[in-house]
């Protein structure tokens, strides 16, 4: 089973002010996100708000996704639901639109706490999608499931037979690595946390990933894996610890999904967020001051940094949807 090479961004979902789904950007975002050095997308996941759908939006944005992506760009979809009836439904879509694969957390409620009882439901899932390869996500701050990967990697080998492998989204990089060392590196392990790429590469592995800060900071994620492999470490050091300064500012700001899509904006994607989570609900002054908050921010940590530092970046400046991407910690998604 061939597996992941590079960073996946896990984009965020458009909408509308009246919360419908927006499928207008969707093509120069995934252009914007190829031409940043991304390798697909893996879209209706915790950064794509995927429970805050509904089973026909989920199934039109990917769709959408497939329809307007550039050549040799992978869509993984995720298909996670606290219905198994209807994560059976998308997984089905999925495969019959081609998708390059498709993943599932486990759900919010009701919350899964024995391996037998995943292991079960990633069978039910992975199964309605023979054909694709299925990649658990694992992201314990979301729905609670905090069991030991490496138990689970053992439970569906050779039960799950398009178990691909996991995007592991936890701070444990012990656990990540014994994972990616389980049989010899049998099992994809996507590594899911932006802020720590460059320790998963020092111990041999992150060949693949899946990131949420990689909407408007993929740049410099990709180029955290692009000097490693060339042997600069102090590059990648450097492009690690701003990713963090990055990571930070959109803590502050109510995390990925807030403060991510305020970025974008100012990069010319007006992506809109939900009215249950998103400033939308904030009164216009408060809004308006995070706006201005933000820019502050942005400017001075990302765009500032990049122009004395790059002398190609006025190319960029005059196309911002160009140089951004994004990612966030697990506390943040």
């Amino acid at each position: 089973m061939e597996k992941i090479i590079g960073l996946i961004d896990a984009p965020f979902t458009p909408f509308y002010e009246n919360g419908d789904v927006n499928l207008e950007p969707i093509e120069a975002y995934a252009k914007m996100l190829q031409k940043n050095g991304l390798k697909g997308v893996f879209i209706n996941g915790s950064s794509g708000e995927g429970y805050m759908l509904s089973t026909e939006e989920r199934m039109q944005l990917a769709e959408r996704w497939v329809e307007v992506v550039p050549k040799d760009f992978k869509v993984i979809v995720h298909v996670g639901s606290c219905c198994l009836r209807e994560s059976r439904r998308l997984a089905e879509h999925a495969q019959k639109l081609g998708v390059w694969g498709i993943g599932s957390m486990a759900p919010p409620f009701p919350k899964i706490g024995r391996i037998e009882e995943l292991v079960k439901y990633c069978e039910e899932i992975a199964s309605a999608a023979p054909e694709l390869p299925f990649y658990y996500y694992h992201i314990p701050a979301f729905n609670g499931a905090f069991l030991p990967m490496l138990d689970l990697l053992k439970a569906v080998d050779g039960r799950i037979p398009n178990f691909a492998g996991i995007k592991y989204t936890f701070e444990s990089l012990y656990e990540y690595n014994q994972c990616r060392l389980y049989k010899d590196g049998k099992f994809d392990m996507l590594h899911g946390q932006d802020e720590t790429i460059l320790p998963s590469l020092a111990m041999g592995g992150a060949q693949g990933g899946i990131g949420g800060t990689t909407n408007y900071n993929g740049k410099e994620l990709v180029g955290i894996i692009e000097a490693w492999k060339n042997g600069d470490i102090e590059t990648a050091r450097e492009k690690q610890n701003f990713a963090q300064e990055v990571i930070n500012v959109i803590c502050h700001y109510r995390g990925n999904i807030v403060g991510g899509k305020r970025i974008m904006k100012l990069m010319g994607f007006d992506l809109v967020s939900t009215p249950y989570n998103s400033a939308t609900s904030l009164s216009r002054m408060t809004c308006v001051s995070l706006m201005t908050m933000i820019l502050l921010s942005v400017f001075t940590i990302i765009i500032l940094p990049c122009f004395l530092a790059s002398p190609s970046f006025s190319s960029y400046q005059a196309k911002p949807c160009v140089t951004f991407q994004a990612c966030h910690p697990t506390s943040c998604r």
